[in-house]
Parts: structure tokens; sequence; C-alpha cells
């Protein structure tokens, strides 16, 4: 049975989206490749949409609206445990038939299906495996691009990603033209004139295509062919010369001379890809307008002199990047009226500040529903002063109203933790919180926390990073150090967390290489939580109570629940930091009670008290 009997979509490609792990995912535009010089931001039209090709992930996996073929549910490998029932209620999609199915669902007997190993949720199934089916077959269509860019040798996979592209232009007919000295037209092969077919002289025969020339002879050896997948890189590094192509000044008229007699017709293949067969010029706005626009010339048929040269303008400049369109802005600080106009149109006796303070005794919910009663409350309940605090965390998505909503409220305290921000939505969000003096973002993936790279954030006192998957010494690097465009003439460049008094960055992979980056570019630290972070030892606590630190004497609370590697060697150093009033030390194993307890004893200049073990705290 083909793949296109077996049911409506059956046979469809889905498009597959990126793992987010590979190092292709997380790192940056290169900024030079053809799809980045394409992009809005780097001053391109923005046709092909595609991604930057250092930035095209190896291992991209299934959306999540991707179902069973047979049964219609999505993969169940989460509910049991065994490897191989695992792989039975996985989905798998298979690179000759593009279907989609648990491997469970199909019985196909002795039949066993071809494993990718390299692109997860990939193999050639059963079905196809039976039938004897590759994917030569199944053709390789322009919805395929190289995983390799190019490069002969590597190779994942099948060698293609299921990404879409955008097709590949057809074949540009030929312009006819004066044919070139030779034989009659009479002793040319082909088929017979219409004439003669119609008189019945000669039987019509269908058209023959020309013959190929042979690839050997026996004077030379034979010349090899191309490769398939040769072939299609040739094919669109010429469609994306295509896009890419401007106004060639600088071509002479003995170049078009040459091009002209060579090719035996008015107008080469790459010249006119819209020319009709009966020399007609395409209609305004057609393709072979717009090919002439793009700097191609037109040669009077058998003349070597220049008949149009297009543009007949100058090039228009190119078009700047494009703004924002929509620009949230905070509403003004004392909104009008100052009343509260009533139906019977005398004024409320209560003036706005009196209605602000019993607004200010309301939750959130509350505030909703008053924002609904009419105009001038909905505008009264705006003020920043009823939104110190905004909670957003364990949402899934955020909505352009919530950003909106929030831009409008201008809290100081921001908590996003948990959701799914995305890197624009944070830059979007930062640019206008100028005020935002707590940020936390504990759960989030790096992605969207670099964000912070390139936001300024005066106002900051409070960020919390905590449990953030796969960020290393380099990210933490690029978070810390201050922006590269300082201003001219400026002598000091402050870090970006200058200001920030209270860190949060438990669950980190952090070494001592990112402390010595925290030591100099956030010296104002009071509050520093390190709690299960695997390689903070002893030379970490040195580092930190240095008599070079800064932050010796500054720390207050400090919280090292949950490092391991801590041993008794490290308490005498916390005696170093005068100003300590809070020590966490619990759930640190190698750590003995009876050491904690010396410590709380004699500590910096007076002693702790134990609430719990190994948790040493001082009243202030």
């Amino acid at each position: 049975m083909s793949s296109s009997s077996r049911g409506p979509g059956a046979g469809a490609r889905r498009r597959r989206t990126r793992c987010r792990r590979c190092r292709a995912c997380v790192r940056t535009e290169c900024g030079d490749c053809h799809f980045c010089r394409d992009m809005k931001k780097f001053g391109g039209p923005g046709r092909m949409k595609q991604s930057c090709l250092l930035r095209q992930c190896t291992a991209p996996v299934l959306p999540h609206t991707a179902v069973c073929l047979l049964c219609g549910e999505a993969g169940k490998e989460d509910t049991v445990e065994g490897e191989e029932e695992k792989f039975g209620l996985s989905l798998m999609e298979c690179t000759i038939c593009n279907e989609i199915v648990h491997p469970g669902c199909l019985k196909m007997g002795k039949a066993e299906g071809v494993i990718n190993a390299e692109i997860p949720n990939c193999w050639e199934c059963p079905r196809c495996t039976q039938e004897g089916r590759t994917s030569k077959d199944s053709g390789e269509g322009p919805g395929r691009r190289r995983a390799d860019n190019g490069e002969e040798g590597a190779s994942l996979g099948s060698g293609w990603k299921l990404t879409e592209e955008p097709p590949l232009p057809p074949p540009p007919p030929r312009r006819k033209g004066p044919l070139p000295a030779g034989p009659p037209a009479e002793d040319l092969p082909g088929p017979p004139k219409r004439k003669e077919r119609e008189a019945g002289n000669e039987p019509p025969t269908p058209r023959k295509k020309k013959p190929k020339p042979p690839l050997a002879s026996a004077e030379g050896p034979a010349v090899p062919s191309p490769s398939p997948q040769r072939e299609k890189l040739e094919r669109f590094k010429r469609m994306c010369q295509l896009l890419e192509r401007v106004p060639d000044t600088s071509s002479s008229s003995s170049d078009s001379d040459s091009d002209s007699d060579s090719s035996g017709t008015s107008l080469s293949e790459d010249e006119a890809p819209g020319e009709a067969r009966n020399g007609r010029r395409p209609a305004r706005g057609s393709s072979g307008e717009k090919e002439n626009r793009g700097g191609r010339r037109a040669v009077r048929p058998g003349s070597g002199g220049p008949l149009l040269s297009w543009p007949l303008g100058p090039a228009p400049p190119p078009r700047p990047p494009q703004l924002e369109r929509h620009v949230v802005r905070p509403p003004p600080r004392s909104p009008e009226p100052d009343t509260l106009p009533l139906a019977a149109g005398s004024d409320h006796p209560l003036p706005r500040a009196a209605w602000l303070r019993v607004f200010q005794h309301l939750g959130p919910r509350e505030l909703c529903v008053c924002m609904r009663v009419c105009r001038t409350w909905s505008r009264w309940c705006y003020d920043k002063r009823l939104w110190p605090r905004m909670d957003l965390s364990r949402r899934k998505s955020l909505t352009p109203p919530m950003l909106s909503g929030v831009v409008r409220r201008q809290p100081r305290a921001l908590d996003l933790s948990w959701t799914g921000v995305s890197k624009k939505q944070l830059m979007w969000l930062l640019n206008r919180l100028q005020g935002l003096q707590e940020l936390v973002l504990s759960g989030c993936s790096w992605l969207s926390v670099s964000a912070l790279g390139s936001a300024p954030l005066p106002a900051l006192r409070l960020l919390d990073l905590r449990w953030i998957e796969d960020v290393k010494d380099s990210q933490l690097r690029e978070l810390l150090l201050p922006p590269p465009d300082t201003k001219p003439g400026q002598t000091e460049s402050r870090g970006r967390l200058q200001g920030v008094a209270e860190l949060r960055l438990a669950g980190l992979e952090l070494t001592d290489a990112s402390l010595r980056l925290l030591l100099r570019h956030a010296p104002q630290l009071s509050a520093l939580d390190l709690s299960h972070c695997a390689h903070v030892g002893d030379p970490s606590v040195h580092l930190l109570t240095a008599p070079t630190s800064p932050l010796r004497e500054t720390l207050v609370h400090l919280n090292l629940a949950g490092c391991h590697r801590l041993t008794d060697h490290c308490l005498p150093l916390f005696r170093r930091c005068p100003r300590l009033r809070r020590l966490d030390l619990r759930s640190c194993r190698q750590l003995s009670p009876e050491a904690c307890a010396r410590l709380a004893a004699a500590g910096p200049p007076g002693p702790f008290r134990c609430p719990e073990e190994k948790l040493l705290l001082k009243d202030s």
C-alpha cells in the first residue's frame, strides 16, 4: 500500500523544531552568511525567512503537536520504564514515507526498522524496509536542507534536515532568436511541420528530446557526473545569489557581446526567466522585468550593442530597518479627572488621593474588578503605587496583553520564574521598565535570560537566576562583563551588576573563574546564594573572604547549603567577615556539627545562635 492511500494527511512531512540544547542552537548569528545578510536586523530584505547557517540545529525534534498516524495519540514513553517499552510508545518519523507512528502500533512480523541514531525520533519504518524503498524513491524535495552546510564527507543521519525551505525557481524558458549559421531549416532534425501533418504526408510523431552528450569517449577517460547533493548545493547557491543580486554597473559591452554570441539567443537563461516563447516582453511587474531591474542587460538580437539597460534610474537606497510600530508607555502620573464624576452631573466628594489610599488595601484581583467599574477608576488603578510587585510565575506563555499591562503598571518587582518567556519578550520588557529593582528569572532557559546581556538595568538591586540549565562560565562572563559599546571618552566602564545587592545563583555550574568575575563586577553584594553549586568548595570560600575581596566587608547573608565539597577547614575563614549575620551550611555532608557549633560559639564579632543544625544566625 502506498503512503498516499493510507488516509488523509498520510506521508505529510512535519516541520521539526529546534532542540535548544545543541551547540548550534545556543550560539548567536554570525552576520556574514546568506541568511544573516537577508535578515532585517542586519539590513536585508527579509525574504528567505531562514536561520543562520551556523545556527542550524543538529538534532531537530518533532513538534509537540505530532501524533501517531494509526492511533492518533502522542508519545507515551514517559509512562513506562523499560527501554523496549519506551521505544514502542515513542513517536518515530520515517525518512522515506514521512509517516509518524508508534513502533508498537506497527505489526509487521519479522520486518524491523532501521533507526537513525543521529536524529531523535527518526528511522526507516519496517513497511518501507520490507518493500525495499530508499530515500531516492521518495525524492529529496525542496523542503530538505543539508545539515553539513555543503561539506562533503560530513554526515548527519541521511545528510538532510527536515526544515521548510523556499522552493527553487523552475528552469527559465528560452526566447527565440536568430539561429547560427548552419544547414537550412528543412534539413534540421525535428517534428514535421503542421501543414505536412494536415496533408497526411507524414504521420504525427511525438517530440523527441535532445540526446544527452556522452560522458565518455574512445579518445579519453569518462568524466564523472556530479553527485545529486553537490548539484542541489550549487542550485541553492544560485538561488541565494539571485535573491541578493544588486545592479551591476561595472560590466562592459564586451561582456554582453560575448554572452549573446555564445548563446545564440537574444537573452541568456538567467537574463530572461520570464520571457515568453513568442518573443513578447513580459507584462509589467512580471519576473522578467524584476530580473532586468536587478541589473541584467537586454541586447539587440543579432547585434553586439545594448538595446536597453535596466534599471532606468539610479538604484533606490536600501530600506532602513523597520522600527516597532506599537510602543506602550506608562500612563501619566496624575491622570485627569482628579475627581470621580457621578451620574447626576456632580463630582464625588472624595478626591483621587483618597481613592488611591483605599485602593492600596486591595489585592491584584480586587483591583482588576475595580477597573471594570468606570473609566475613571480604570485610569486610577493603573497607578504604579498600587502595583509594587507583579507575579507572573508558572505561566506557560506570556501574551502581548500581559506584557503591555506590566509596562503600563511599572512594577518595582517582577517575578517571571518558571515561565516560557522568550528572549525578545524579556528584552522588550526590560527596555521599558527602567525603574525595576527586583527581577526573578529562576527556572527559565538561558536563551531567554541572555537578554540581560544587552538590556540596561540601572535600578536593579535583586537578581534571581536559580536553577537555569546549561549555564557555564562563558554565559556568566557575557552577563557580568561591561557592555562593549561604551560611550566615547568614558574612562571607567561599569558592569551590568554593579548596583546589585542580592544575587541568587543556586543550582548553577559555577567555578572559581566565575567567582573571580563576580568579585570584580559585583562589588556591592550583601546577600549571595550559592546553594547546591556542585563546584563550590574550600578554595571558593577562600576567594570570597580573601583580603582583596570586596565582599569581605559587605556580605551579610551567605547561603552555601548543599555544597558537598566544603570541609571543616573552611569554617575559620568565615571569621574574616565582620558583618555576616546569616550563614546557611545545611546539607553539607563533609561538615561536622561539632565544627559548626565551635564557629557559632566564637563567630565574628559575636556568637551565633543555631535554630537548626548547621544554620548560624545572629540578631542585628
